[in-house]
């Protein structure tokens, strides 16, 4: 039995229910996965963050997996998506052809071919961006600003986060999804996304 046959064996357990499978399907591709998202993005707590999210992605949507393509492509495709939302959010465009194959991203040398010259415009934009995401962190609460703060500009892991604000991790989890998505909601309209478009 191949590859993609022994992950559809995988696909269809976790799809009745065995999540124990679905544990085996990620101790398989993260290791590639971290590597993808590695090229697409440097700050390595970031890549551990996007690895995570696009497990989760791919979990809620494996019901609607129908097996058409190989399980690791599906799970790429969801890992570039979930990078490249991640680096429009940070002000850079990754031009991603959508009909590219994850095998060709995994072969490109380096990300700064994935990352727009900067121009006047572009220095501009970032400007304004900063002004804005400062704007949005001054209108935090105290526990969101310092939660978000301590993540995104310390760079600090959750674990470290919780002990230092004395809270459980799930609380710490939640203060800086709010704090993302109140910065989130003050970016939308200088970046033209729409509300339901995540970030």
């Amino acid at each position: 039995m191949g590859d993609r046959e022994i992950d559809q064996q995988l696909v269809k357990r976790v799809q009745g229910g065995d999540k124990q499978a679905f544990g085996l399907l990620v101790s398989k591709y993260q290791r590639k996965l971290h590597r993808l998202l590695a090229r697409l993005v440097r700050d390595p707590a970031e890549v551990e963050d996007l690895a995570q999210e696009t497990f989760i992605k791919a979990y809620r949507a494996l019901g609607s997996f129908r097996g058409e393509s190989a399980f690791y492509t599906w799970l790429y495709r969801i890992g570039i998506n979930t990078a490249k939302n991640h680096l429009v959010a940070q002000v850079r465009r990754v031009p991603v052809s959508p009909g590219m194959d994850p095998a060709e991203m995994e072969s490109i040398e380096g990300a700064e071919c994935l990352r727009d010259f900067d121009t006047p415009e572009r220095q501009l934009m970032t400007r304004q961006i900063a002004m804005t995401v400062d704007k949005a962190m001054a209108g935090l609460s105290d526990e969101l600003r310092e939660a978000i703060t301590l993540r995104e500009l310390e760079g600090l892991s959750y674990e470290d986060i919780a002990s230092t604000m004395d809270c459980p991790i799930g609380t710490v989890r939640s203060r800086i999804f709010r704090a993302r998505e109140a910065i989130a909601a003050r970016l939308r309209p200088l970046l033209g996304t729409r509300a339901d478009e995540r970030w």
